[in-house]
């Protein structure tokens, strides 16, 4: 699929407020024409030089939009991700086994709300890091597509920059969802009949809303990370998720969304 499909298809499946967020390839490759056809003149070419200077402002444009609505939803994110461990020892605590006003109805009604809570922040989070990958790999198609149209060497410092920016660096996100799933495996475990059947099921219940976007991101970043003829140290690393780990993680997803709904 080229690029502009699959980045149409990233915005439909994202979350609503996100689709002015991601990369305007459909302007750049415009602006690589433009800069393409001012070629014949490039000996000082008045026209080339502005649509050169037109396509690099863009692209910092884009870089510092990319980096705005990132660090925002980051610093939203680990707030939230404090907000749900609180609220979980606070459960716990009040209406817990040994909680100080002991009710097994309300412990259950309070967890089945932050067990909702948990699997929605979770799917954001991943769809943030799937916003991640696909601007970075937006930017490094539409560099060397204008690299190969002009004879330009944009590519490199781009890249190089690129390398340094916030919405590029995922590790925090990352670690964020990882404790996201080991909360959910230990304090909404499921039993093991329950996770074999929903194992069956998991990539194809279809879901709704963030259940639904993320796996369909899961996939994505998959295919974006994974290794291929065209594959160069411009390209993200190889995602080390291997389809039983990918199963694994829908699993999850499909046991609290199908708990979230008999709750």
């Amino acid at each position: 699929m080229k690029f502009g499909k699959r980045l149409k298809q990233q915005i439909q499946e994202t979350l609503p407020g996100w689709g002015d967020k991601f990369l305007s390839y459909k302007e750049l490759k415009k602006l690589v024409r433009l800069t393409s056809s001012a070629l014949p003149l490039l000996n000082g070419s008045f026209e080339y030089g502005k649509a050169e200077a037109e396509f690099v402002y863009l692209l910092n444009n884009e870089i510092d939009k990319f980096n705005a609505f990132f660090m925002e939803q980051e610093e939203d994110f680990i707030i939230r991700h404090k907000e749900l461990q609180q609220r979980i020892q606070s459960v716990i605590s009040t209406w817990g086994p040994n909680g100080s006003q002991h009710s097994e109805v309300d412990y259950k009604e309070e967890m089945g709300k932050i067990r909702k809570d948990i699997v929605n922040f979770h799917g954001e989070m991943v769809l943030l890091e799937n916003y991640s990958n696909v601007n970075y790999t937006g930017l490094a198609k539409i560099l060397k597509k204008y690299d190969k149209r002009t004879g330009g060497l944009l590519r490199l410092p781009f890249i190089q920059k690129v390398l340094k920016q916030p919405f590029f660096t995922t590790d925090l996100i990352s670690k964020l969802v990882k404790e996201c799933e080991s909360t959910i495996d230990a304090v909404f475990p499921v039993e093991e009949k329950e996770r074999t059947k929903e194992r069956r099921e998991a990539i194809t219940v279809g879901g709704e809303g963030i259940f639904r976007n993320t796996v369909a991101a899961l996939v994505t970043m998959k295919e974006i990370r994974s290794g291929s003829s065209t594959h160069s140290h411009f390209s993200l690393p190889p995602l080390n998720l291997p389809d039983s780990e990918l199963m694994s993680i829908a699993t999850q997803l499909s046991n609290s969304h199908s708990l979230i709904n008999t709750t």
